[in-house]
């Protein structure tokens, strides 16, 4: 099995930055893609950003276009998103992925990320 460790996740000020991680153990050859989900109490699990494993094309959601970067370290086997100019709608859990084709899926534990006004 493949196992997820976040860290980086806090409490910052509005427009403050703050870096998430995600290291992946395990069986973690064949990986296609790794990305990010947040999720607010309430409210629906909301896709952030994606980067593929071989050529690093990234993609992100329209609500952190321009504020978040995702990017990869293949040889640490380590994902990361770098959060700028954050607001309080940023607040949740955040949630990182690693995806195999076809349909297989493993999830991080979450890691809380808290944007006071």
């Amino acid at each position: 099995q493949v196992h997820l460790a976040e860290s980086g996740g806090g409490l910052v000020q509005l427009g403050g930055s703050l870096g998430l991680s995600c290291a992946a153990s395990g069986s973690i050859l064949g990986i296609n893609a790794m990305g990010w989900y947040r999720q607010a109490p309430g409210k629906e699990r909301e896709w952030v950003a994606s980067i593929t494993t071989r050529g690093k094309t990234a993609t992100y959601a329209d609500s952190v276009k321009g504020r978040f970067t995702i990017s990869l370290n293949n040889a640490l086997n380590t994902m990361y998103l770098q959060m700028n100019s954050l607001e309080p709608e940023d607040t949740a859990v955040y949630y990182c992925y690693a995806a195999w084709l076809p349909s297989r899926i493993y999830w991080g534990q979450g890691t809380q990320v808290t944007v006071s006004s």
